[in-house]
């Protein structure tokens, strides 16, 4: 029998981290044909780290791009934590994407490539730490959005009869 001392500290190092989704990026989703997606950390402030944990957070219109060496995150809306006070960063600000150096000199070949971009898809909670998924993404023409909705209200209306709706 174990002590009960034992079965805390047991009970600690079992601790499951759970991802909690914060923001997804629906429009990236719709608009792209995602190649590979990979999971980079992002260098915030305290405050900001507030404000994603409550859920203020918006990927839509945003970016990646390669500057300097560093990727970086453009256009994410952040909303300012209410009571950071009177130095409260900017809420479009760009934000660093935590890499290794051959992952983005990887990223940047492949996005060199005619027609493929670089995507945040969303960001979420990894334990204690804020993690983004990027994707290596390429674009849709407009007929093949088209295809995708019709797609969906083909299964829209087929779940609807099968249940008798």
């Amino acid at each position: 029998m174990k002590s009960k001392s034992e079965r805390k500290i047991r009970a600690k190092t079992e601790k499951k981290h759970t991802d909690k989704v914060v923001a997804v990026n629906k429009k990236a989703v719709f608009d792209y044909f995602f190649e590979e997606t990979i999971e980079v950390g992002i260098a915030l402030e305290g405050s900001e780290v507030k404000s994603v944990k409550k859920g203020d957070v918006s990927l839509r219109d945003s970016f990646c791009h390669i500057e300097k060496g560093n990727l970086e995150l453009k256009n994410c809306q952040i909303t300012p934590y209410t009571k950071v006070g009177a130095f409260a960063p900017d809420p479009r600000r760009s934000r660093r994407l935590l890499l290794h150096k051959n992952q983005i000199v990887r990223l940047a070949d492949k996005a060199a490539e005619k027609g493929f971009t670089i995507v945040p898809v969303k960001m979420y909670l990894k334990g204690r730490f804020v993690k983004l998924e990027i994707a290596l993404a390429k674009g849709k023409k407009n007929y093949e959005k088209k295809q995708v909705i019709k797609e969906r209200d083909i299964n829209r209306t087929a779940e609807r009869e099968i249940h008798g709706y």
